[in-house]
């Protein structure tokens, strides 16, 4: 079985560090993290993401132009808004995405 690529996109380095460990720490998941749009978009074109994870620090519009270009790319692609709290948090919110994805196919 593939393992789900998740791409967590964030403002603060620190932050998405941990957020990439903890993904993967899950034998299933495989994290990247990018910190600048610039950079999510390159990871996104150069390999196959199934989960989006939008984390803290992100201002609005840039949000809005990467769900914009992330959706018109690769439709089938998952967009999580990550609040942040935690581990279990985390785990529990891709969980869910994926079994709503799951569910739709």
């Amino acid at each position: 079985m593939d393992k789900v690529k998740i791409l967590a996109v964030g403002r603060h380095e620190e932050i998405l560090q941990t957020v990439v460990r903890l993904v993967n720490n899950n034998p299933e998941w495989e994290g990247v993290g990018a910190v600048t749009d610039k950079d999510a978009v390159q990871q996104f074109d150069h390999q196959v993401i199934d989960v989006i994870l939008l984390c803290g620090g992100i201002e609005p519009e840039s949000e809005s132009n990467l769900r914009a270009y992330f959706t018109a790319h690769r439709p089938a692609v998952t967009i999580i808004q990550h609040y942040g709290g935690g581990s279990g948090l985390l785990t529990a919110e891709i969980y869910e995405a994926l079994r709503r994805k799951s569910q739709t196919l």
